[in-house]
């Protein structure tokens, strides 16, 4: 078994639950949850589109918003300004260029406002059940910190984990390594006396020379 496998077959152990952290009911509001998402936590993305899906739940209500308007109903996650602006035109595109619908490629989705790679990776893998590997900064951390990539951008550390896992443990092994993150590899001072892959990381051998 490699060391990814390993990693992977422990965090599993002990995270049984991970899942996708963020509340959505559809693609759309997926897509539009996840551009939230950037440098803001799942949780303060979801306490502010819990109203927000009720009063717009789909395409159609939100392209009865202005952009000043999508500003003020997210002005409590960070970099709301720059958000809604990608959101207004967002929606505009996908109704012009792609019929109201999400599009399920990787091409196509990164081609609209404010979507880059790991936007992308996370609709497919989570709307619409199509492989990919998306890195956030708890992902890039973790990977690079016990040692199962070396790649010195969140695309490039993508590559390397889609190149040592078989395809169908991608998905799940992005949601553990995120909850490792959170509970337990934090990026300042990690837990590494309660961590379940501590013996196989490289940041806790050098730690302990």
């Amino acid at each position: 078994m490699t060391k990814t496998e390993r990693v992977y077959e422990l965090l599993k152990a002990s995270y049984p639950d991970a899942g996708c952290g963020l509340d959505y009911g559809s693609p759309f509001q997926l897509l539009v949850s996840t551009i939230l998402s950037a440098q803001a936590t799942d949780k303060s993305v979801n306490a502010v589109t819990e109203e927000l899906y009720k009063e717009y739940p789909d395409l159609d209500s939100f392209l009865k918003l202005t952009q000043e308007e999508i500003e003020e109903k997210i002005k409590k996650i960070g970099i709301h300004k720059n958000k809604s602006k990608n959101i207004y035109k967002m929606c505009r595109q996908l109704k012009e260029r792609y019929n109201g619908e999400v599009p399920r490629n990787m091409e196509d989705l990164m081609s609209l406002p404010g979507v880059g790679r790991k936007t992308a990776s996370v609709v497919l893998v989570e709307a619409f059940n199509i492989p990919a590997f998306p890195v956030d900064t708890h992902v890039f951390r973790i990977t690079k910190r016990i040692g199962l990539a070396s790649g010195s951008t969140a695309d490039k550390v993508s590559d390397e984990m889609m190149s040592k896992l078989p395809k169908y443990k991608w998905h799940l092994m992005h949601h553990l390594l995120i909850t490792h993150g959170r509970e337990v590899c934090v990026a300042q001072n990690p837990k590494c006396d309660i961590c379940s892959v501590r013996d196989i990381c490289k940041y806790y051998k050098q730690k302990l020379k």
